[in-house]
């Protein structure tokens, strides 16, 4: 098979590109219409099924202690992800695209090899997050639905055929009913809310249990996600938006709300799934629930009805299945970016899943449902390890006055961003630390 050439200069995600129309006038609502759906996009990523297994294993053992590091990890993504939009807007290039001309191939390649990493670890979650929601909703043994889940690039394709606008749509549909599943669940659990308020409180022990620190770096890499930072910087460039400078500020201005907004949104959703785990679990002694399947099993007699968890299944699903959009089309913009050859869409979403199959049937095959927990969890922690090689490269770009000019990112920002990146790698250093100590 012959690999189509791109150009030297590509569009980012040419499907799309400049297919959304911006309006010249109109008031503020009325544009910002206009610009709503990439942030929803990227926060698909936000609640994936990695982000339920470090959440309920947190919820579980440590009860609403872990909500500061789902805050601090969404405040780091709110911040990342604005950086995205800027520097999408202000170059016209994703992320990926700038790593190729910016950096020599000795760095620029190894960049897509951990970028193509980070995705089948988060694609490793999203079939088996997946495979187990069909096993607890129609009964398909778990193997089966792992292989099953391969059958979702055909989705995707009838999705980008149909248009960004449809996709959004849906997505936003389906996070609209994932909000709903959750809000009738934590009114089933009754949490203790000076507690969970108490949670969002940074506590001084938070780092001094290895586990404690385990779990934090899974809901970090769960939560911020490094392929979401190429995608974002894709997706804000579908509107077609004024190309002149006050264009480029209104749009930066505008896809910064719809981010913020989505990205709130999700942590209320990640928020949630750790509550449902504290009050439910954790309360009744239950420190040791970390498999999906044990929760979906334990919901019903804890809270006193079965509708707690067939909407647990059902959020799961919908999870499983939204979150492989972000993934294909995150796999596109990383191989087209960096390699600069494009491959079918049907044709690299298989590529990437048959790469998670992998090692999810070996695990599903030797340990079954009892090894899906720690798998999702260490894919999770994959993603946190790989986080520094995609916010380095995104802050060297967002502060660059040569390639920006006035579009830089102003200085607060940028501090913030550089102490985000300082403590993403301080972190990882720490949990590869007491790995290496364990040995």
């Amino acid at each position: 098979m012959t690999v189509p050439l791109i150009p030297s200069r590509p569009e980012s995600l040419p499907e799309v590109h400049r297919s959304v129309r911006v309006p010249n006038a109109g008031g503020f609502l009325r544009k910002l219409l206009a610009f709503v759906g990439p942030g929803y996009l990227v926060a698909v990523g936000y609640m994936d099924p990695g982000n339920w297994a470090t959440a309920l294993a947190g919820g579980s053992a440590f009860g609403y202690t872990l909500l500061s590091i789902a805050l601090l990890s969404s405040l780091m993504a709110i911040l990342l992800q604005a950086l995205c939009a800027r520097v999408g807007i202000a170059t016209g290039r994703d992320l990926a695209q700038l790593c190729r001309e910016r950096f020599p191939a000795p760095v620029a390649y190894p960049l897509w090899l951990l970028a193509e990493l980070a995705i089948c670890a988060t694609d490793l979650a999203e079939l088996i997050g997946t495979a187990i929601a069909l096993q607890l909703l129609f009964g398909i043994p778990l193997l089966f639905g792992v292989m099953l889940t391969a059958l979702d690039a055909f989705l995707i394709l009838w999705l980008q055929n149909k248009g960004i606008r449809w996709l959004e749509a849906l997505i936003f549909g389906f996070i609209a009913l994932i909000f709903g599943c959750f809000a009738i669940q934590i009114a089933l659990a009754d949490p203790d809310w000076g507690a969970v308020l108490r949670g969002y409180i940074p506590a001084a022990s938070i780092v001094m249990n290895e586990t404690q620190l385990y779990i934090a770096m899974g809901i970090l890499g769960a939560t911020v996600m490094p392929h979401n930072l190429y995608l974002h910087t894709a997706l804000v460039q579908s509107r077609d938006y004024g190309r002149d400078l006050d264009g480029k500020r209104e749009a930066i201005r505008f896809s910064s709300i719809d981010s913020t907004v989505a990205l709130s949104l999700a942590l209320l959703v990640n928020s949630a799934i750790l509550i449902t785990a504290s009050a439910v679990f954790n309360t009744a002694g239950r420190t040791e629930v970390a498999e999906i399947q044990e929760a979906y099993q334990l919901l019903s007699p804890l809270v006193g009805t079965g509708a707690a968890a067939t909407l647990f299944a059902v959020a799961l699903l919908l999870c499983g299945i939204n979150a492989t959009v972000t993934a294909t089309l995150s796999g596109q913009i990383v191989m087209e970016g960096f390699l600069r050859f494009r491959l079918p869409p049907v044709l690299r979403r298989l590529i990437t899943r048959l790469v998670a199959i992998i090692p999810a049937v070996l695990v599903t095959w030797f340990y079954g449902t009892s090894g899906t927990a720690q798998l999702l969890i260490l894919s999770q922690v994959i993603l946190s390890l790989q986080l520094p090689f995609a916010v380095v490269p995104l802050m060297l770009f967002a502060g660059d006055k040569g390639r920006l000019g006035t579009l830089t990112a102003p200085r607060w920002q940028l501090a913030l961003g550089w102490a985000s990146a300082a403590l993403i790698i301080g972190l990882n250093a720490k949990v590869i630390l007491d790995l290496i100590i364990q040995e």
